[in-house]
């Protein structure tokens, strides 16, 4: 086991499988040179050379096709697109090619392919660099979408994505980066649909992935010390497939559920989330299912309205507060 940084273990992993296989190679803008935008790829080129580290143009339709081409020839490219935004270029390679051409041509191609990307706010990006639009790619069927929120999942779930035979979209909020903990030294992928109860509890559940999944954390455990409430965190890691059974065991046991995202409410991941709990566990709730997200306008570029728009600890900690005041009136 070592400590380490989320940027240090999504670099290490991506380090180590292009030393396991060959056939793994990077694409993407100033990733060899520059050694990425985050330094991701730090050390990268130097290493495996042009062959294996492609510096492109910025044009993110472009090398996502020839990344998908690559993968359809055998190849199992890692392509790192600067931000989840930029993705938006490149929208008709992802969902119009890369997730639809197995099912198209009965199987005869497979797609193994990765993309890289950050996204979140708070870093005072701008509207149009602060968002997080997995929506758009986790409503795909042929797509799998993963979300770690931990340096451990985050290596355990790169594994998994790289060593997959389909394509996976691979989310990295920015405020993670600089997040440290400890991953293990083995090489065993984690199981892309399945969610983690990263801890446990009694009295109410929260379901979150990325930066919110560790929001829910530090919330529980300031709420178990100064409250004595018992919060089940549940870390979704995968939005696509989604491990629902988890989702709904859970609400089972403690009987009501705060669902946090760090994206807009309206047609949102914590929509289907609660969706699925109203279809699996109706009965077992003692209140309705309270969902935190962040403010529906364009992410401000100004740093105290910036933060007033994302959600917050204390904005979880008021919606968990709410829910057990209304279960505890439904009891009386």
């Amino acid at each position: 086991m070592s400590i380490m940084t989320y940027r240090q273990a999504v670099h290490d992993t991506l380090r180590d499988e292009m030393r396991r296989d060959e056939n793994v190679l990077l694409i993407g803008e100033e990733i060899g040179v520059f050694e990425g935008s985050y330094k991701i790829t730090a050390g990268m080129l130097a290493e495996f050379g042009e062959k294996r580290v492609r510096d492109t143009p910025i044009a993110e339709e472009g090398f996502t096709g020839a990344a998908i081409g690559a993968a359809m020839l055998g190849l199992r490219p890692v392509v790192e697109i600067m931000t989840i935004n930029f993705s938006l270029l490149a929208l008709d390679q992802i969902v119009n090619h890369a997730a639809k051409i197995y099912g198209m041509f009965g199987g005869q191609a497979r797609v193994p392919l990765v993309i890289r990307t950050p996204g979140g706010g708070g870093q005072q990006l701008g509207a149009t660099h602060s968002q997080n639009i997995e929506l758009y790619y986790a409503f795909v069927p042929g797509m799998k979408v993963v979300a770690p929120s931990t340096p451990a999942d985050a290596k355990a779930l790169l594994l998994a994505a790289i060593r997959d035979d389909d394509p996976v979209l691979f989310l990295e909020n920015l405020a993670l980066y600089n997040t440290k903990g400890d991953v293990p030294d083995d090489d065993t992928p984690a199981e892309i649909g399945r969610a983690a109860v990263t801890r446990p509890g009694s009295d109410i559940t929260v379901v979150a992935y990325s930066r919110m999944a560790a929001v829910a954390l530090e919330v529980a455990e300031k709420l178990a010390e100064t409250d004595g409430i018992d919060v089940e965190v549940v870390d979704l890691r995968s939005l696509r497939p989604l491990d629902r059974d988890t989702v709904i065991a859970s609400v089972r046991r403690t009987h009501c559920a705060v669902v946090l995202e760090d994206d807009w409410l309206t047609y949102g991941i914590g929509a289907e989330i609660a969706a699925t709990i109203s279809d699996g566990a109706f009965d077992w709730l003692d209140a309705p299912v309270r969902r935190v997200a962040m403010a529906e306008v364009p992410l401000p570029y100004s740093k105290p309205l910036e933060t007033a728009a994302l959600p917050s600890a204390d904005d979880v900690t008021t919606a968990i507060r709410q829910t057990l005041v209304a279960v505890a009136r439904r009891a009386e």
